[in-house]
């Protein structure tokens, strides 16, 4: 197997330097740009020096500053010097292949003449800047284990071990990024953004990771990738951008690539957008500056953290192309930087978009550019160099005193630092640990990812003109309180006419008593407000149910106690049914007092006194008992009213029935001497009544045991009421109680209507009729009226038809006796109730 990769390694270095003629002499560069300085032990760099007209970025001779720094430490590597070998990738993934390939084989052109000397190999290679670039060297360092750190790489992907196990990098990779992008979005209520990402490795991962964040608390308006190489797709990007409702906009793009869609923006005019900077491209402010701030001004970044390093700035003003005339990077970074033609320079580098208009002799004052070259305020990618450069440093100061404990090494002793491996060094890079001169910890996760640490900045303008990135929060994996995510508002500039935060969504939020309903084949941020139903309110989200005793108010935005109903005292209607019944006992007592004042005449003989004296007790309970359904209900009160109501009636009922059977009995008789009171008497008739009754007793105990009736709030009768009542509890209990007294009702009804034609003066029959009549047409009526009457009227239609009943019974018997009895004393004789004449009175 590892004869195989070295195979693929050799064939690899061979079509990188097929194409160049043999340069043998000793350290000698590279036709391509390059630095060398010789060391005890050499560490490679891949940087993006210059790519046509963009400005030269100073992260290579960062790293120059820190190998020279840590040759100066006494402390760090004593008695060793690094040297270095950075190459410019001119941002093309052959030359960094091209590059990679050259410093791991450590020779430049033919490997076959056997008098050449290459130049020795690097143990580690600071870069490469790019993702895509860094994907492509990582899967061909990681077949020799040869540590690869790269200060700008953020592809998730490049955390596989398993596909990369010597990459390791300074920055957090862009999961964390895209987290803290996503936290920032939501901070600020934007629910409907557009995102932009390159057209590689990078932007594919970028996009897919940025849209499940979003995902979980709003909607994504437009997902695109951008080809600076088509024109149609950046003016296609712009349309879109154009005709979206997304006030904001984030953007996982290059340096580059954020230039050319920035000049299309301009161009095209497009304002009113609050643009969201990833990693790679949000610490260069200058590129806002000039007419394009009205564009992209107030743009919120995500940055690597700042650093500051000491010396720092005197050393970038201190270069010079003269001083190592053999470093060709030097020469072109000079021309790239003056916009010039070195006069000794070769004819190597032509730039595509940059012709030299003048000659320059290399004695220029850099001091007098303000480029992001001699701006050493905003240290981010360069710092990230700068602790890439310690990190390989520490580690190979733990390879020389084996601090790591049990290592790769047998018999745990260190090999010559000058002779290992670089997959010896890979292991101490691993857990690599260590604390900068400002403070700063550094350390790697078993992924090779630094530690989540950003900078939120925010493009602002100074009272000169000039751009720059403030910071104006910080997000920190590690931070110990409960929000990771710090902003000073107070300190944020927004481009916007209003000043304020500006606001992107889909669709308004619902007002409190709406709801949600999302548009057919839209997005979930895309929706209309539809009023909740009635006993429903809302939080402009969903609308739920109020608690069965509350219900919603006219908004629909607040749940308020149900009024609850119950036929009280108070009420009109109740204080009308309380007169009436109490109307109806004094009544009844009135007429049991007329009938035992006059017990002894005719008509109250007549008519079976004891059981009329019965009938009116009956008659008085049955009005008393109405009372029992008025009132807040109670365990109590429910369980008796109805109990008292069924027992009062059956014995009103029975009273009739044997006072109708008494006086068929009497008529139709037909023997001689034949005397009912002998068969049917007093005691008969007593225990008879007391049997009925006994039986309705039986059955309302059986009830009342069973599953007795219960106070229940009706919630669903009434919207806006609780109607306070009594559930029956068993149906089938109740309708035995009302199945009996319907049936002692029944029967004697049907008896007295077949008595109605007996020969009697007084036929007491009749008038049983007439009552049972209007007794049964009563609760036959009560039944549909019962289950159609709402609320307290329920109740109340119950109580009527007790009253009405009682006094049909009340009136159809008792009045004509009391008539005669009060009015008409010459009928209250035997003679008349026999049927004799009465004298008129003249």
């Amino acid at each position: 197997m590892q004869l195989i990769q070295y195979n693929v390694y050799l064939l690899l270095v061979f079509l990188a330097t097929a194409q160049r003629k043999p340069a043998c002499k000793t350290q000698e560069i590279p036709l391509f740009n390059g630095l060398y300085k010789q060391g005890d032990i050499m560490i490679g760099g891949i940087f993006a020096v210059h790519f046509k007209a963009i400005p030269p970025e100073i992260s290579f001779r960062v790293m120059v500053f820190a190998i020279e720094e840590i040759n100066r430490n006494k402390l760090l590597l004593p008695n060793l010097t690094l040297g270095y070998r950075i190459y410019d990738n001119c941002m093309n993934l052959q030359v960094s292949l091209r590059a990679a390939s050259t410093l791991t084989a450590g020779l430049d052109d033919a490997m076959n003449d056997a008098n050449c000397k290459g130049l020795p190999p690097v143990v580690a290679i600071v870069g490469e800047p790019l993702s895509t670039h860094s994907i492509a060297i990582a899967r061909i360092l990681g077949l020799f284990s040869i540590p690869q750190v790269s200060f700008c790489a953020s592809c998730p992907c490049l955390s596989n071990k398993k596909e990369f196990p010597s990459f390791f990098r300074t920055v957090p990779n862009d999961a964390f990024q895209v987290k803290v992008m996503a936290k920032l979005i939501k901070h600020f209520g934007w629910t409907w953004v557009g995102v932009i990402g390159s057209d590689d490795d990078y932007g594919f991962y970028a996009l897919g990771s940025f849209n499940e964040e979003i995902n979980t608390f709003g909607c994504i308006a437009f997902s695109v990738t951008l080809n600076v190489n088509e024109k149609n797709n950046i003016l296609n990007i712009v349309k879109i951008i154009k005709q979206s409702t997304a006030k904001v906009i984030v953007v996982f793009l290059t340096k580059l690539d954020v230039t050319v869609l920035m000049k299309e923006i301009v161009q095209q005019n497009v304002t009113g957008r609050q643009w969201i900077a990833s990693e790679a491209w949000s610490a260069f402010a200058a590129l806002a500056g000039n007419e394009k701030f009205d564009y992209f001004g107030g743009t919120l970044g995500i940055a690597a953290r700042r650093g500051v390093i000491p010396g720092l700035e005197e050393f970038l003003l201190q270069i010079q192309p003269s001083s190592d005339p053999e470093n060709n990077l030097l020469k072109q970074f000079w021309e790239t930087m003056f916009g010039c033609k070195l006069l000794y320079s070769s004819d190597t580098f032509n730039s595509s978009n940059m012709i030299a208009s003048k000659i320059c002799t290399g004695s220029e004052d850099i001091r007098s550019k303000k480029t992001e070259f001699t701006d050493v305020s905003q240290l981010r990618a360069s710092y990230s160099v700068y602790k890439a450069v310690y990190a390989v440093a520490y580690a190979l100061h733990d390879l020389l005193t084996c601090q790591s404990g049990n290592g790769p090494f047998e018999n745990n002793t260190c090999a010559d630092i000058k002779n290992f491996k670089p997959w010896q060094l890979l292991h101490y890079l691993k857990k690599v640990t260590f604390t900068t001169h400002f403070g700063e910890s550094v350390a790697f996760d078993e992924n090779g990812d630094a530690l989540a640490v950003f900078d939120i900045v925010n493009w602002q303008q100074m009272a000169d003109g000039t751009m720059i990135s403030k910071t104006i929060g910080v997000f920190n994996q590690l931070s110990v309180s409960q929000d990771q995510l710090i902003l000073n508002e107070e300190d944020i500039f927004w481009n916007f006419k209003s000043g304020t935060v500006p606001e992107s969504f889909c669709s308004k939020s619902c007002y409190p008593g709406t709801r949600k309903a999302i548009r057919k084949g839209q997005p979930i941020c895309c929706f209309d407000c539809i009023p909740c139903a009635d006993g429903e309110i809302s939080n402009s989200t969903e609308c739920s149910r109020c608690l069965p005793d509350f219900w919603s108010n006219q908004k629909r935005n607040k749940c308020e106690p149900r009024e609850i109903e119950f036929l009280s005292y108070e009420d009109a209607m109740g204080v009308s049914l309380t007169v009436t019944a109490l109307l109806g006992v004094f009544i009844s007592v009135s007429v049991l007092v007329v009938f035992i004042r006059y017990r002894n005449t005719p008509v109250v003989k007549a008519n079976n006194s004891e059981l009329s004296f019965l009938l009116l007790v009956s008659l008085s309970l049955c009005f008393l008992c109405s009372l029992c359904f008025i009132g807040k209900p109670s365990d109590l009160t429910c369980m008796f009213r109805h109990a008292l109501f069924g027992i009062s009636f059956v014995l009103c009922i029975s009273c009739i029935l044997v006072k109708t059977i008494v006086v068929i009995m009497a008529f139709k008789a037909k023997l001689p001497g034949y005397n009912i009171t002998k068969w049917f008497g007093i005691s008969q008739q007593r225990g008879t009544v007391f049997f009925f009754t006994f039986i309705q007793a039986l059955i309302c105990i059986a009830w009342l045991t069973t599953a007795p009736p219960y106070p229940f709030k009706n919630t669903k009768h009434h919207p806006t009421k609780v109607i306070f009542e009594c559930d029956v509890g068993s149906v089938t209990g109740f309708s035995c109680l009302l199945g009996y007294i319907g049936m002692l009702a029944g029967i004697s009804f049907l008896l007295a209507f077949l008595a109605r034609h007996l020969p009697d003066k007084f036929n007491e029959a009749k008038f049983i009729t007439f009552s049972m009549l209007i007794f049964c047409a009563v609760w036959i009526t009560f039944i549909p009226a019962y289950i159609s009457s709402p609320g307290k009227h329920t109740v109340a239609v119950e109580i009527f038809a007790i009253l009405a009943s009682s006094f049909g019974l009340l009136i159809a018997i008792f009045a004509p006796k009391c008539y005669i009895i009060l009015f008409k004393p010459e009928q209250n004789t035997k003679k008349a109730l026999m049927g004799r004449d009465i004298p008129k009175n003249k």
